[in-house]
């Protein structure tokens, strides 16, 4: 456990700095499944390392070492990691355990919030115009989810730009990219290093969705003067709508740090710009880092099982 268990929050704080060149270079939708795969994995090994680090600090107290028969004395010798280590990961541990589920269970309260909202919008065809002003769209998970649009966007866009608009809010919903948004957003939740991820894959996941809308329509450009045309709509509104917390809509879901740049104008640059490929080596640099989290987790775990061998009372 002397290096193996540090390993994974270490790669907690090198990973984040992928984020861009991945949502930047690689294709949307392996973008955002290794961004949300990196989220989702480094968050568990990392908790993981946590656990193990505070059960070296338990095994010190007599009372909970008497429990599993363990010596307090003895792995106070033997243990490498310092007692105010084990503590502090211990508190992190706690932290990341409450912040996971609070997390996981707003995210679920909204879900099944958007499903009932969606199963009362009376619609064959999966398409609901609300009567507003304020232009907006977005995609409303459910069984099945609904594609919700304002007047106000139906009046700001002409015929073309609405089959434009249509193809990329039913490219949230085919891809199920709410749960993407879910999953990225727990793995912060339990580690807030890991923030930079989630937020580029929000990114990479409107990326997804213009791509789609972009092959549905066969016209680049078309959809890029789209997406710029909507944004611009809806930043002169001074009222726009509040969709529900799951909802993805064609104007994204907020700002992203990883450029000065906001999303929206790298995402019609992206537009105008040739389709970008999978790019071989940031999958690669991705997997090994994952692999080796996943290695170094095990390692730390069997580590410790040896350790509680050792200072087991004979």
């Amino acid at each position: 456990m002397r290096i193996a268990v540090y390993l994974p929050l270490l790669l907690s704080l090198i990973a984040p700095l992928g984020a861009r060149p991945l949502s930047e270079r690689c294709e949307p939708r392996l973008a955002t499944w290794l961004l949300t795969a990196s989220a989702l994995v480094l968050a568990a090994e990392s908790t993981i390392s946590l656990g193990l680090l505070a059960v070296t600090g338990l095994i010190r107290i007599p009372q909970l070492a008497g429990l599993g028969h363990w010596s307090a004395h003895s792995a106070q010798h033997d243990d490498p990691a310092e007692l105010s280590v084990a503590l502090i990961a211990g508190l992190l541990l706690g932290g990341a355990v409450l912040a996971a589920a609070r997390m996981l269970w707003r995210r679920a309260r909204s879900l099944a919030s958007a499903a009932v909202e969606a199963a009362c919008m009376p619609t064959s065809d999966g398409f609901v115009v609300v009567d507003d002003e304020a232009p907006d769209a977005y995609a409303l998970p459910g069984l099945p989810g609904r594609v919700v649009v304002s007047t106000g966007m139906l009046h700001t866009l002409d015929k073309t730009e609405h089959d434009i608009l249509l193809a990329h809010e039913r490219a949230h919903l085919a891809a199920h990219h709410y749960l993407f948004v879910a999953l990225a957003g727990l793995g912060a939740a339990a580690n807030p290093l890991l923030r930079p991820l989630a937020t580029a894959a929000t990114y990479t996941i409107e990326r997804w969705a213009d791509e789609r809308a972009a092959i549905a329509t066969g016209d680049r450009a078309r959809v890029a003067r789209t997406v710029g045309k909507a944004a611009l709509a809806a930043h002169r509104s001074p009222a726009p709508l509040q969709p529900p917390g799951p909802a993805l809509g064609v104007l994204g879901r907020s700002k992203s740090p990883l450029s000065n740049a906001g999303p929206v104008p790298r995402r019609v640059d992206a537009l105008l710009s040739p389709p970008l490929d999978r790019r071989s080596g940031l999958v690669l640099a991705t997997t090994a880092i994952l692999t080796l989290a996943t290695w170094s987790t095990a390692e730390a775990a069997h580590d410790l099982h040896l350790l509680l061998e050792a200072v087991g009372v004979r």
